[in-house]
């Protein structure tokens, strides 16, 4: 017997609804789904069928983890790994994957909304303007995890782009201190947003000065996402540089430029 594939699902943000068309139809035809801790339970309650093996993997070490997933696809068709976010940002997707192919054991992945989306969603912010900036940076602070070296906040922060700052909410002050050093004023506005998409969504908007004191203030200190952008500073003006895609006066090929009114 074939063994069965195993399915690294994006959960998105934590909304059950979120979730792709293609993760959902996974999960409602899975044999056995283990999904990451309590961030995603709501997701395999609504769509996994009552016959399937569920398990939490929030006590789980790699290796358990592994050989779960390598079990269950020797008995079922179909294994879904569930995930928050997305499976290819800090999930452990290479890790878990090297275990699956040392057991033979095929595997697929499917994307899901991430929480750094989410957040710009629920606050209702571009995280990319014309002329303003072009670039976002998903990141970290550096924590138990180090940071690879030219990654360091204060570099990545020089760029003076939107920066997307994920698992950092305890490390505050040292983002304060890295965009501080790299030239941001201490006026910049900085967005906090806290479970994104859950019923509890928090969404507060501070200054780099104040971020530490404003996350205290609001009791966030866990599951929030941490934007940094010149993006922000434009909310509530006048006038904005326009997209080149819907200028009258830009041609591309779908549509011709509307020729200069003659006065």
């Amino acid at each position: 017997m074939l063994p069965g594939t195993v399915w690294f699902v994006g959960a998105g943000p934590g909304d059950p609804e979120l979730i792709t068309v293609k993760g959902r139809a996974l999960l409602e035809r899975a044999g056995a789904v283990l999904f990451a801790g309590s961030l995603v339970d709501a997701t395999v309650a609504r769509y996994a069928p009552p016959e399937a093996e569920i398990a939490d993997s929030k006590s789980m070490t790699l290796e358990e983890i592994g050989q779960w997933l390598v079990s269950r696809a020797q008995r079922h068709h179909t294994v879904v790994r569930l995930q928050t976010g997305d499976p290819t940002l800090y999930g452990a997707l290479t890790e878990m994957t090297r275990l699956l192919d040392g057991a033979g054991i095929p595997w697929r992945v499917v994307p899901g909304v991430s929480s750094a989306f989410a957040a710009a969603a629920a606050a209702g912010v571009s995280l990319t303007l014309p002329e303003v900036t072009q670039t976002v940076i998903l990141t970290r602070t550096a924590g138990r995890t180090p940071m690879p070296e030219g990654e360091a906040l204060a570099a990545l922060a020089a760029h003076r782009t939107t920066v997307c700052l994920f698992l950092s909410i305890t490390h505050t002050r040292a983002i304060e201190a890295a965009f501080l050093s790299a030239g941001w004023s201490p006026e910049s506005p900085v967005l906090v947003v806290h479970k994104a998409t859950w019923p509890e969504e928090q969404v507060v908007r501070t200054t780099l000065a104040n971020l530490s004191a404003s996350c205290r203030a609001a009791k966030i200190a866990t599951q929030a996402m941490i934007i940094l952008s010149p993006v922000l500073a434009t909310e509530g003006a006048v006038s904005l540089p326009r997209s080149r895609l819907y200028d009258p006066k830009f041609t591309h090929r779908f549509r011709r430029a509307t020729p200069p009114e003659v006065s």
